[in-house]
């Protein structure tokens, strides 16, 4: 469980800097600033939930695991992939179900770069759900 927490422990922090990057939007936006922090601006969120999406899916993957017996490089791997098509297919346009999105090829990178940080924070932490013993 001590991966698990140190996963959560991560969306938090992530979380945490999308909500104040949100908050600040409007008023940046507002003061015409240059056109590459506004890029970063307005594509950063996509980043995080793309990161965010692939640290929840590997660890409900992990739970889910424990069932199912997989090696965690595949759950890993899966959680991934998944993340990906949810993410990419909502950049899109094929389904708004993250809110009223609008294509914006700069997302689709941030999201991409996104997916890509998060698979490769799973990989070097390797998280891992320890079998249950009597004890617990």
């Amino acid at each position: 469980m001590r991966d698990i927490r140190k996963i959560a422990r991560i969306q938090i922090v992530i979380i945490i800097v999308f909500i104040i990057f949100k908050a600040i939007r409007r008023t940046v936006l507002e003061n015409n600033p240059p056109e590459l922090f506004k890029l970063f601006l307005l594509s950063f969120p996509n980043f995080c939930e793309a990161i965010v999406g692939v640290l929840t899916l590997t660890m409900i993957g992990l739970y889910i695991n424990k069932k199912l017996k997989l090696q965690n490089d595949l759950i890993y791997l899966i959680a991934s992939i998944l993340a990906a098509i949810f993410v990419i297919t909502q950049e899109v346009k094929i389904h708004n179900l993250g809110g009223n999105n609008i294509y914006d090829p700069n997302d689709v990178l941030f999201s991409i770069i996104g997916l890509t940080i998060g698979f490769v924070i799973v990989k070097r932490i390797k998280p891992n759900i320890q079998p249950e013993t009597e004890l617990e």
